[in-house]
C-alpha cells in the first residue's frame, strides 16, 4: 500500500487523542474519517469538543471561514459500531485507553473487520509486538504516537514492531508528514518509546531530589525551566497531568518491560499516591504534598 491509496480512515476511540487526531486528519489530510466510541453520548462529545476547537483557534481568530469549519466537521463521521466503522477503510488508528488487554481486544475485532487495512496505535508505552500477537497479520501493525495537543505538537513517534513491514513504516512516515508533524522512528523494544522514556529519566531525578530534600519542588522546577528552556518543570507538568496516578497504575509493565529497578515506583510517589495525592485537574499533587506532609517532616 502506498499513501495515495489511503482514502478513508478510522480512529477508534473519541477521548482527548481520539477526537484530536480525527480533527487534524479531516481539516489537514482531508480524509473521511470514521470515528468510534462505545457509545452515542461520547461520540457526541467527541464532535462537540472538535468544532469548538475550531472555532475557538480558528474561525473566532479569522484563520478559518465557517464554510472551511463546516467542510472538516462534514468529512467526520460519527460511529458506534467498529465493525461498521471500518468495514471500506484503509488505515485505522487505534485510540483508545492504555489498557493492554482492552487494546489487544480492538485489534482482534480490527483483524476480522479490516483485514486489509494498516492498524495504528497511538500508545504511549505498551509493546507493539505484543498489542499485534492476536493478529494473523501482524505486519500491518504499528505505533503512531501523537503528542498531545495534537495541532500543536510535531513529534510523531513511528514505532516497529518485530513483525511490522516497511511498507508499513513507509506509509505511516508519509502519512505524518502530510499532517505536518515531523516523525521518528523506534523500536517497541524500549519502553516510553523515545520522548517519554528519556523524559520520565528527568522526571524521576527531579522527584528524587525532592525525596532528598535537596529543594522544594518549585525550585527544581524553575532550574530546569530556566536552565533548559523547558516550558514547564517535570514536577509542575506532572501534577497538572495527573502523571503520578497514572504511574502508579502502569508500575508492573514497567518492571516487566525494563526488566530492573527503572520500572519501580519512586516511594515518593507511592506514598503520595497512596495519600490521595494523584494529581490532575483540581486534584492534588507533588505540589501539595511538599507543602502539607513533606516539608513538615
Amino acid at each position: 500500500m502506498k499513501l495515495e491509496e489511503i482514502k478513508k480512515i478510522a480512529v477508534i476511540g473519541s477521548g482527548a487523542m481520539g477526537s484530536q487526531i480525527a480533527e487534524v486528519l479531516s481539516r489537514l489530510g482531508e480524509y473521511e474519517v470514521h470515528m468510534v466510541d462505545t457509545s452515542d453520548e461520547l461520540v457526541g462529545k467527541g464532535l462537540q469538543s472538535i468544532e469548538e476547537g475550531l472555532e475557538r483557534f480558528f474561525v473566532s481568530k479569522g484563520k478559518m471561514t465557517t464554510a472551511a469549519k463546516q467542510a472538516i466537521m462534514e468529512r467526520i463521521r460519527g460511529d458506534t459500531s467498529l465493525e461498521k466503522a471500518v468495514s471500506d477503510v484503509n488505515l485505522v488508528i487505534e485510540a483508545v485507553p492504555e489498557i493492554l488487554t482492552l487494546k489487544k481486544e480492538v485489534f482482534k475485532k480490527l483483524d476480522e473487520g479490516a483485514p486489509q487495512a494498516i492498524l495504528a496505535s497511538n500508545t504511549s508505552t505498551l509493546n507493539i509486538t505484543e498489542i499485534a500477537s492476536v493478529m494473523k497479520r501482524p505486519e500491518r501493525v504499528i505505533g503512531m504516537h501523537f503528542f498531545n495537543p495534537v495541532a500543536v505538537m510535531k513529534l510523531v513517534e513511528v514505532v516497529r514492531g518485530a513483525h511490522t513491514s516497511e511498507e508499513t513504516v513507509a506509509v505511516v512516515l508519509a502519512l505524518a508528514r502530510k499532517l505536518g508533524k515531523e516523525p521518528v522512528v523506534c523500536r517497541d523494544t524500549s519502553y516510553g518509546f523515545l520522548a517519554n522514556r528519556a523524559y520520565e529519566a528527568l522526571r524521576r531525578e527531579a522527584v528524587e531530589m525532592v525525596w532528598e530534600r535537596v529543594a522544594s519542588p518549585e525550585d527544581i522546577d524553575k532550574a530546569l525551566k530556566l536552565g533548559y528552556n523547558l516550558p514547564l518543570g517535570p514536577l509542575e507538568l506532572g501534577d497538572m497531568l495527573g502523571s503520578w496516578g497514572r504511574r502508579a497504575e502502569m508500575e508492573e509493565d514497567g518492571i516487566r518491560e525494563l526488566g530492573d529497578e527503572r520500572g519501580r515506583l519512586h516511594p515518593l510517589i507511592r506514598m503520595m499516591v497512596r495519600a490521595g495525592y494523584l494529581g490532575g485537574a483540581g486534584k492534588k499533587g507533588l505540589y501539595d504534598f511538599w507543602k502539607e506532609v513533606l516539608s513538615k517532616w
